[in-house]
Order: C-alpha cells, then structure tokens, then sequence
C-alpha cells in the first residue's frame, strides 16, 4: 500500500507545476494587505512622538530638537500602531518588506528648516526740501 502512496505522489509531481517562484526571474507580487515597511513622509510630519510612544519595540524615535525622525528597520515588528495614532498621517505602511541585511540599519529623517524670510530693506528717506530754500546737497 505505500509504494502505491509513493507512486501516486510521484506520478502528480512529474505532471504538475513546481510550487515554489523562480524569484530571482519572477518577483513576487505581495497582497495588498501585506505588513511591509514603515515609510515617513517627513515634510507633512509634526514630530509629535506619539509614533515613537505607540511602538512595542521603540524601534522610532523622535527628536523635536534637532528635528529628526529615525526607525530602526531591523527592530521594527510591522505591528501598524505608530501609523494608526499617527494624527497626522504621514506614516504609511508599504508592501513590501525591508531589504536584508547583515548589519543593523537605522534611517533618519531630517526636516528641513524653514529658510529665513528675507527682511525688506528700507529705502533711504529723502530729505524733504523746501521749494522756496536752494539748497546744495553736501556729499
């Protein structure tokens, strides 16, 4: 009874396709639900620090100081809290994963400072002259 078992299974694998990806020819399309990476969009960011208070891991953390937003990719879990407090919504979580890597990685985000507004010079006040009075200017 088990070489017929053994035979069958055999028979279905010769006819059947493989069922893994050729990944490195066919990359893989994730869900649309998939938990990949967190992404940030910095210029819509208020640097509150609920992200980095809502993390399980404090992989984010948040500098208002120096104005900067880092994750550590390698510790984050992709549980979706920071980008569901975020009152803002400039976190988004993208589909696909973080890329592997030997060393651990953090990504830091700067915002960039509002350029000072340029002050209006103002203009030299004309000495007021009197018509009747001829006057020289002195230089």
């Amino acid at each position: 009874m088990g070489l017929f078992s053994i035979g069958n299974m055999i028979i279905r694998s010769l006819f059947n396709k493989p069922a893994t990806l050729m990944y490195p020819v066919i990359p893989r399309v994730y869900e649309e639900k998939t938990r990949g990476h967190i992404n940030v969009d910095i210029e819509a960011c208020v640097l509150c620090g609920i992200c980095s208070k809502k993390c399980p891991t404090h992989a984010i953390l948040v500098d208002r100081k120096k104005k900067e937003w880092s994750i550590a990719r390698m510790q984050c879990i992709q549980c979706n809290c920071c980008v569901e407090y975020c009152p803002v919504n400039c976190l988004s979580m993208a589909n696909t994963y973080t890329s592997p890597s030997t060393e651990k990685i953090t990504d830091a985000y700067a915002k960039a400072a509002p350029e000072p507004a340029a002050k209006p010079v103002p203009e030299a006040a004309a000495p007021v002259m009197d018509a009747a009075v001829d006057v020289e200017p002195t230089v």
